[in-house]
């Protein structure tokens, strides 16, 4: 949420009680206060988690405080995973590798990182991948394994899980 209120003391916790009143979780917390502005307002970013269903309540009592909502979005990629890839990355079209999973319309690569030690050598690569929840990860590491398989690549993956 990207939200303005007023820049007075105890506005911004103010701003942030309804949150847990709903149940919310506040993961983030970003604002710049700004002491040369004229009109005495404060915009703030807060990252949270929210259960299904309250987010209505939450704008209204965050209107009741007197905070205007400038934003709401809503993180749809939610799993994150991430892999080492081992080969011919470059020579095996690495692109077409993305696309395969990026094109899933449920999971996609946000992240890669590669070293390329030489021309005929093999690379390796960092790559980390969201996905809309734990069966759509499973699905796009699936389909990273048999790309990987397909290209002679060597796929590492993690043991943990991350969210």
């Amino acid at each position: 949420m990207k939200l303005e209120m007023k820049d007075s003391p105890g506005q911004l916790v103010a701003a942030l009680k309804p949150i847990s009143d709903v149940g919310g979780n506040i993961i983030a917390v970003i604002h710049h206060r700004d002491p040369d502005s004229s009109h005495h307002m404060l915009n703030v970013q807060i990252v949270l988690a929210l259960p299904e269903g309250r987010l209505d309540k939450l704008v209204a009592l965050l209107k009741e405080q007197g905070v205007h909502i400038q934003r709401i979005g809503k993180e749809r990629l939610l799993y994150k995973r991430t892999v080492v890839l081992i080969g011919h990355l470059m020579h095996t079209d690495l692109s077409d590798t993305v696309d395969q999973i990026d094109s899933t319309g449920f999971a996609e690569v946000c992240e890669i990182s590669m070293s390329m030690p030489a021309i005929n050598e093999r690379s390796t690569s960092r790559v980390t991948i969201k996905a809309t929840n734990r069966a759509d990860m499973d699905a796009a590491l699936a389909i990273l394994r048999r790309v990987a398989q397909q290209k002679s690549l060597l796929l590492i993956e993690p043991l943990g899980e991350i969210v």
